[in-house]
């Protein structure tokens, strides 16, 4: 009974001197695959002209051991060359099986005894291995991906694994900004970063964050370098295959210098108030008097008694007016100071 449920289309090597063994893996291939092709070789040379001729993306190739031209080592090893990237299931005998599992670290996919060989079995370990390294080369791509990107990258950017925390890598621009090198890096968890009071948030925001998979940007959140400088960080995260687990890769964008001029400019504002409520109100005191002041001694015929005493009045509030007009000015001059706040690019200290 065919694998119905099996639509793909499976390119196949097979490298078999054996007509015997040939035919009774073609028949297997015939039982399991609804649509597939068989490039057969009887020894090594013809394997390696089929792909040196042909323009056909193979999908795996099934090896025997012992060909009449090559076997072995050498030839599991200039097969490995010749179908650079495909994966190769290796078919062996009894008297070689203790071979067939040291081929394994030769970079074969899987081994099987030709003696145990049924259907079932090869169309298993057939698309286990294809699937496998499918996988493989997501995760290749993906990790590639992330370290050209992440290692160019001006801010700092690390990969950590969502199940223990511990750091799987970080760029040059964390080890400068955190203070510690890669290999401390890599001996850290995430809440290594952290003061240890924001521990027990950190988790819980975890335990949220990691049952949902889409793109995260949230914080601010204090991080700790390592001369215990507390920093404010806004991230973006997202998770990633990473080193043959789950890793959520990170973004970390340093707002402190931000922060504090965003302060200190609301700190301004309310000086700012400060001085125009002065300006409305307490201005308007002395300056009235003044005003009044002036209209009785212009309109109005007083002796000189009377002048002197109006004339003293009329100072004392010129006074009174004088210190407000300074106090401003302390005020107005404390704003120029706050406002020189220099503001660093991110990560480049």
């Amino acid at each position: 009974m065919k694998a119905i449920n099996d639509n793909k289309h499976y390119e196949i090597v097979v490298v078999e001197d054996n007509l015997g063994d040939y035919t009774l893996i073609e028949d297997y291939l015939e039982e399991q695959f609804l649509s597939y092709n068989i490039s057969w070789a009887k020894n090594f040379n013809e394997a390696k002209g089929i792909v040196n001729n042909a323009k056909i993306k193979y999908d795996l190739v099934l090896l025997d051991l012992s060909l009449p031209d090559k076997s072995g080592e050498e030839l599991i090893n200039e097969i490995a060359v010749l179908y650079h990237g495909i994966p190769i299931i290796v078919l062996t005998g009894y008297s070689n099986i203790n071979f067939g599992a040291k081929s394994l670290s030769l970079g074969v996919s899987d081994y099987l005894i030709k003696d145990e060989l049924d259907a079932n079995i090869l169309y298993k370990s057939i698309v286990y291995n294809i699937e496998r390294r499918k996988t493989v080369l997501q995760l290749e791509t993906s990790e590639k991906r992330y370290s050209d990107l992440s290692h160019l990258s001006p801010q700092p950017m690390w990969v950590y694994d969502i199940g223990t925390l511990r750091f799987l890598d970080v760029n040059l621009a964390a080890e400068k900004h955190y203070g510690y090198s890669l290999q401390e890096f890599l001996e850290m968890t995430i809440k290594d970063i952290r003061p240890t009071e924001d521990v027990p948030k950190l988790i819980k925001e975890l335990e949220i964050l990691n049952k949902k998979e889409e793109i995260r940007s949230s914080g601010p959140y204090r991080h700790q370098k390592k001369n215990g400088e507390i920093i404010y960080v806004e991230i973006q995260s997202n998770t990633l295959p990473f080193q043959n687990t789950v890793g959520r890769i990170i973004l970390a964008n340093d707002v402190t210098e931000r922060n504090a001029y965003v302060e200190a400019i609301e700190k301004q504002n309310e000086k700012l108030k400060e001085i125009a409520w002065i300006q409305s109100h307490v201005v308007r005191a002395p300056l009235s008097r003044m005003m009044g002041l002036i209209d009785i001694i212009k309109n109005y015929g007083i002796d000189d008694t009377e002048n002197k005493n109006l004339l003293n009045y009329l100072l004392a509030s010129a006074e009174e007016l004088d210190t407000i007009i300074k106090d401003i000015s302390k005020k107005a001059e404390t704003i120029n100071l706050d406002s020189a706040i220099p503001l660093k690019s991110i990560g480049k200290e």
